[in-house]
């Protein structure tokens, strides 16, 4: 069974209110077993619109990842993270 990645772009716009997020998203990840790869750090960004913040989280599969983002756990933290931030998620399946 393939791998499944969740990458996200984000723009954070109230730190106080994002760190609520920070803080409580790892609750979920952890309860699926995701790996997080990369998060924030520095990059180069080389085409398309982007984000200053980058974030890669590896998951044993796809369903794994859609469960998490669908989550009691991760939608709490995904609550604090309405006003404090925009963000592009996509989960891709690895090959």
């Amino acid at each position: 069974m393939p791998k499944a990645y969740w990458i996200a772009h984000v723009t954070v716009t109230d730190p106080d209110q994002y760190k609520l997020y920070a803080d409580a998203a790892p609750n979920a990840f952890k309860k699926y077993n995701a790996r997080i790869l990369a998060r924030g750090g520095t990059h180069e960004h080389l085409e398309g619109e982007g984000r200053p913040r980058n974030v890669v989280i590896e998951f044993n599969s796809q369903q794994d990842a859609l469960d998490c983002y669908h989550s009691e756990e991760y939608q709490a933290a995904k609550a604090h993270r309405k006003n404090a931030g925009i963000a592009d998620i996509v989960i891709v399946e690895g090959v």
